[in-house]
Formats: structure tokens, sequence, C-alpha cells
């Protein structure tokens, strides 16, 4: 298998609602989300690759990811929809919050844009994403991997 991978930071709050310690406070991390795609095609590993030897383009991996966090998640907040303080946030804030359907822990974001975001960006590609990871800190990090199923 041959996969291309790449990373993108951006900065954003996010509040973890039941969370038994300080991360239930309003708090902010500086992101960093690494993308790992494959190609869905061929099983044989190298016909997989497109004329010039790549997965796809690392600007087509920014174009179609990396921007997607700099519009949707970059400079926001996330939390979650039923959190007893996101109906106040959002009406005092509704341009900077991001209401989620999952608690915004490293694990549910990862998994978010694995199953949700890159199927409709990686669209027509020929790619998938197999794995994302989100760094919180430079020490806490969550992977999403998905198996390999083809």
């Amino acid at each position: 298998m041959i996969t291309a991978t790449r990373y993108h930071d951006f900065s954003a709050g996010h509040k973890v609602t039941g969370h038994e310690d300080k991360c239930a406070r309003l708090h902010g991390h500086n992101y960093r989300v690494h993308f790992t795609i494959e190609s869905i095609g061929s099983p044989q590993v190298f016909a997989s690759l497109d004329e010039l030897g790549r997965v796809l383009d690392f600007s087509e991996i920014k174009e179609r990811l990396c921007d997607w966090l700099e519009r949707e998640w970059d400079h926001r907040f996330l939390i979650k929809e039923d959190d007893p303080g996101a109906v106040f946030l959002n009406r005092m804030f509704p341009d900077d919050m991001v209401l989620t359907e999952f608690n915004p822990t490293a694990e549910n974001m990862a998994r978010y844009l694995v199953e949700v975001v890159a199927p409709e960006a990686l669209h027509g590609t020929g790619c998938r994403l197999i794995r994302c990871t989100v760094e919180e800190t430079r020490k806490c990090a969550a992977t999403v991997e998905v198996w390999n199923d083809q």
C-alpha cells in the first residue's frame, strides 16, 4: 500500500461536555491534523498511482481537506449542540460557534473528518482518507484508522 500524508495546523476553542476535569471549561488548542489517503483503485500497489506516480497531488489534499479545516473550524469554538452553554454562546457569538452533534474531543473530531468530511471532499479523486490524527497538543493526539476493506 502506498499512501500520501499531509498535515495542517489550525487554532480553535472547545469545551468537552461532561469532562471530569478542567477540559469541561472553555479553552482552546493549536491543533495539528494529519490526513493520510490511499487510492481506492487497483490492488496492485504501483497501479494505484497516477501517471506521475502520486496517490494524489499534495495541493489537492490541501484544497480538499486542509482548506475545509480553515473554512469550518479555524478560529472558531466547537461545542456539542446539547451542551448547557451552547445556546447562550451561539446567541452571543453566532459567527464564532460550531455546534456539533458530537462531543468535540480529538477522537470525535478525527472520526467526523474520516466519516463525514473526507468522503464528500475527496469525491471524484479515486482516493479515500484512511487515517486521521488530531493533535490537541504536542503530547496528546487521537487517531482514527480505517481498515482496508476494499
